[in-house]
């Protein structure tokens, strides 16, 4: 028995102790659910000819439901695709098994663990930071790869000490980056001299964009003038929009979630508040102009991945339409790009017998092309160098501002 059947083994008797331990509190953890088009494969490696079992760990419920949501068609429109046309390895389908992490990161370690269950040779997902990181030990342990298509935080791929996850990809720029892009638009766009920000005390996706951004905009010899800290789910932003009113910025950096910053918006807006608000790709997915007003949202940018108006984009639209009669967002390209990346991994490491191959053919994909443009994998921070947008928000309407290259 090689060693990660082993592990297999291991993890599915600890399913059963706490199967059993929660069965006598009476509570009890569905099974994650096949959501693809062909028959989950059983126990042990797949033999030639069977499905290729890959595991969707996904915001489906709770508050960032928009971002799993958008990811996972994203995911399944990439794979429907490749069995359409005949699949991998002489025929090979790919089978997706989804599992709803419900916006909260010990649920994430739970999906995760019901994933490796499944045999899974690798999982897509988690969409945010915090989900990632309570997923990175068991898929560390199991020797399965992971590609978070949006967890934007630098610790996912990079331990604090300097060392690589080996296990964890993504298919999406990183915080510091988003932040610097927002904090040179503010400078260069907009002509800032003084900058507020706002952000969630408790969400690593927002307090890395808020270092990012501070250490750029300050760097240039401008003043942060107010920082002011509030928790996802709060809905009175009044006091900390007195305290920033108070200091007359010239621009405001929100980098949280679409709910939390349309509120904020909306607020900021009614305490009189005009100057520019900036986000971060957090704004990307999810009505946040229903929550803040068409009119209130004139004068907002964010940072996103593409614009889905890019005419390279075409075809993905097309296709993303007519298979879900809605148009995509950048949450439904990365979830997308994710998938080209393990479908061209498969391919280049010749099959899936092996984890450390289907790692490394990762790890060395150098160059690749996606929906989201073209990008390159870093094999030291497992890193994709990509290029990001500024939106800009007109009547409730996201217009294209502006292209950034990486440096």
């Amino acid at each position: 028995m090689n060693s990660r059947k082993k592990r297999t083994l291991c993890t599915l008797m600890l399913l059963l102790c706490g199967a059993l331990i929660l069965a006598g509190c009476g509570t009890t953890t569905p099974p994650a659910q096949p959501s693809g088009n062909t028959p989950a494969a059983g126990g042990g490696e797949p033999a030639a000819g069977e499905p290729i079992n890959v595991g969707f760990n996904l915001e489906l419920t709770g508050s960032s439901a928009e971002f799993g949501l958008s990811g996972q068609n994203g995911m399944k429109l990439a794979f429907d695709k490749v069995n359409a046309e005949g699949g991998v390895l002489d025929g090979r389908l790919f089978n997706y098994i989804s599992a709803d992490n419900k916006s909260e990161a010990g649920e994430a370690t739970s999906a995760t663990t019901r994933l490796v269950g499944e045999n899974v040779v690798a999982i897509l997902g988690p969409m945010t930071t915090a989900a990632v990181l309570g997923s990175i030990q068991l898929v560390t342990d199991n020797s399965v790869v992971l590609i978070t298509p949006s967890g934007t935080n630098a610790r996912l791929t990079i331990n604090e000490d300097g060392t690589l996850n080996p296990w964890i990809f993504r298919a999406c720029f990183i915080d510091p980056f988003q932040g610097e892009v927002a904090a040179n638009f503010a400078l260069d766009a907009l002509g800032a001299q003084t900058a507020a920000i706002a952000y969630d005390i408790v969400g690593d996706y927002s307090v890395g964009l808020a270092e990012s951004f501070k250490t750029t905009f300050e760097a240039a010899g401008k003043t942060v003038v107010s920082e002011e800290r509030f928790s996802a789910g709060d809905t009175d932003f009044r006091p900390i929009i007195e305290n920033i009113k108070a200091t007359n910025p010239d621009v405001i950096f929100v980098p949280a979630y679409y709910n939390d910053d349309g509120r904020f918006v909306a607020q900021a807006r009614d305490a009189g508040l005009t100057v520019p608000i900036l986000g971060g790709d957090g704004w990307g997915s999810g009505d946040m102009v229903g929550i803040a007003g068409a009119e209130n949202m004139n004068n907002t940018y964010y940072v996103d991945f593409v614009s889905i108006d890019d005419p390279s984009l075409a075809e993905f639209v097309s296709e993303y339409e007519a298979a879900y009669g809605r148009a995509p967002d950048g949450f439904s390209v990365l979830g997308y790009d994710s998938a080209l990346m393990l479908i061209e991994a498969v391919k280049k490491a010749g099959g899936i017998e092996d984890p450390e191959a289907l790692r490394a053919a990762l790890e060395n994909l150098g160059e690749f092309t996606g929906v989201s443009g073209t990008m390159s994998i870093d094999p030291e921070t497992h890193n994709p160098a990509k290029s990001a947008v500024i939106l800009e928000f007109v009547d409730g309407v996201k217009v294209f501002k502006q292209k950034v290259d990486p440096k």
